[in-house]
């Protein structure tokens, strides 16, 4: 799915894969690819497993059933961003030393950060259109503010697959378009870009390729042909049919 360099390390490749939490699968039975390079949205209903898939991704879900195959891919190559909900905003941290998280994986979580690292985060933060924030407590920032301190870390993480969870939820129109704008920066660098999304037409005007799912995939592929009206329909009954009583995942569990 997608297209480019499916030599690099920077594509998931996903053999039946199911995933879930005490053996209950949220994600049934996936297969397919993300390509080296490629920029896909994941979209579907509430509790479709879109969160869950991502999780997955990184490892820091380990399968029920089925396996994803990373190639030379190592997990600190992976840049994750989970949702704002996920995020404890109480620690007493600024945004500078917020962003400079980003060389952990080059100096370790103890190591110096020299003065250029230091430059480079002032160039992200401006990158983002935070001039002048370094200082402040990131408990001061506005839910689009600490987004835009989020995305500045990942310019530090410099990573060739980057993860987004809603990304854009609960932000301004105007970070969502600066935001969006990053996101085509990195597509265009041939990262691998994988996005849970909800809006049908931001996905429609920015992601040339979609996965929908309905904790079983209903489309993927390019946009256009994943995100029909037929498949929309699809998975919008296939969620009306969910029981979260069901048993265990005869498959998953076996």
């Amino acid at each position: 799915m997608g297209s480019g360099m499916s030599a690099t390390p920077s594509a998931f490749t996903l053999h039946d894969l199911t995933l879930g939490y005490d053996r209950h699968p949220a994600v049934h039975h996936l297969d397919g690819r993300f390509e080296a390079g490629s920029l896909t949205a994941v979209v579907g209903p509430n509790g479709a497993g879109k969160s869950t898939l991502l999780k997955g991704l990184t490892g820091i879900l380990a399968p029920l059933g089925g396996r994803v195959e990373r190639g030379a891919l190592r997990r600190d190559q992976i840049a994750y961003l989970p949702q704002q909900a996920e995020i404890d905003r109480s620690f007493p941290i600024t945004v500078q030393e917020t962003v400079l998280l980003g060389h952990w994986r080059r100096i370790g979580l103890l190591g110096a950060i020299s003065k250029p690292m230091r430059r480079q985060g002032e160039e992200a933060l401006s990158a983002v259109g935070l001039d002048g924030f370094a200082g402040r407590p990131i408990a001061s920032l506005s839910a689009g503010q600490f987004q835009r301190v989020l995305f500045a870390r990942m310019l530090l993480q410099d990573c060739p697959v980057i993860l987004l969870d809603e990304p854009f939820a609960a932000i301004d129109s105007r970070t969502t378009a600066d935001l969006l704008a990053l996101v085509g920066r990195w597509h265009g660098e041939r990262r691998t870009v994988i996005a849970v999304l909800h809006d049908i037409d931001q996905v429609r005007a920015h992601f040339p390729e979609a996965l929908l799912i309905a904790r079983e995939p209903v489309a993927w592929g390019p946009t256009v042909e994943a995100l029909s009206p037929e498949h929309l329909l699809q998975a919008r009954r296939m969620a009306e049919a969910w029981e979260d009583r069901a048993a265990v995942c005869r498959r998953a569990a076996a």
